[in-house]
């Protein structure tokens, strides 16, 4: 491959088998960023001549359609990097007290800065109303990140205080219902926690008077089927305010209703 500049921040570039395209680069406060690659030699001017007046303070989120020379993820990028001095590769603008994830011209995501080393390197992408990064090959939604499951509902499992679901500062996001299996419901001025389990139909376990025990009683009765050679898809809820110790504790003193456990001996018996 052989490269030679043809003008500021442009070169062309032969591949192995001749084929001819040129790449865009500027250099910026020490920094050699590439901007992309062209087959057309105008349209690497083009990169360069809009990276060139990112960086000069010309121009604006709001008028990315007027200067799309490069992709606004580098847009952002450039943006950032002028007016903070910083260079992320994802298209983030800090703010003085949060930072903004743009997807798109039109949608911001805002986040704490607790977060933005973590999202300084992992993109997020959107599949219907579902956020998502990929770690290690796998896809992880990033609700996941407040406790909250892929199948919650917004609404109805956790809430957006502001009203705003891009607003995902910790502050802003409610939960609910941290996990499927375990619903709070209302009594009266207080609340209990209704759990279910689905073995061939779904079953109630009962009300409790905390989450805990609703999840320590959700546990017991995912053992409870394994040990009758059931196999439920649903795993087994992790509940990290209890030490072994507690857990035992309170797994002795949950019982289960005695139409679940005669169902569970009659299906061992067919």
């Amino acid at each position: 491959m052989v490269s030679y500049l043809i003008m500021t921040g442009v070169f062309k570039t032969t591949k192995k088998d001749g084929t001819v395209y040129y790449r865009a680069s500027i250099t910026y406060r020490g920094k050699h960023i590439s901007l992309g690659s062209s087959e057309s030699e105008k349209e690497a001017v083009r990169m360069y001549q809009t990276a060139a007046k990112v960086v000069k303070g010309d121009c604006v989120i709001e008028e990315y359609q007027n200067y799309a020379g490069i992709p606004f993820r580098k847009y952002i990028t450039l943006i950032n990097f002028r007016d903070n001095g910083i260079y992320i590769k994802n298209p983030i603008i800090m703010r003085r007290t949060y930072f903004s994830y743009y997807l798109s011209p039109d949608i911001e995501l805002k986040f704490d800065m607790e977060d933005l080393f973590y999202y300084s390197e992992h993109a997020i992408m959107k599949r219907g109303r579902h956020l998502f990064v990929t770690a290690y090959g796998l896809q992880e939604n990033v609700m996941a990140r407040y406790g909250i499951g892929g199948f919650a509902v917004p609404g109805k499992d956790y809430v957006f205080v502001n009203g705003d679901d891009t607003d995902l500062r910790y502050s802003n996001i409610r939960v609910i219902n941290r996990f499927s299996m375990v619903k709070a419901v209302k009594e009266g001025l207080s609340t209990a926690y209704d759990v279910r389990i689905h073995l061939e139909g779904d079953w109630k376990i009962g009300r409790f008077p905390t989450e805990i025990l609703a999840c320590v009683a959700y546990n017991k009765a995912l053992d409870e089927a394994k040990k009758h050679s059931l196999k439920p898809r649903s795993s087994y809820i992790y509940i990290e305010e209890l030490n072994a110790r507690q857990y035992a504790e309170v797994y002795s003193v949950v019982k289960l209703p005695q139409k679940y456990l005669d169902y569970l001996e009659n299906y061992r018996s067919e």
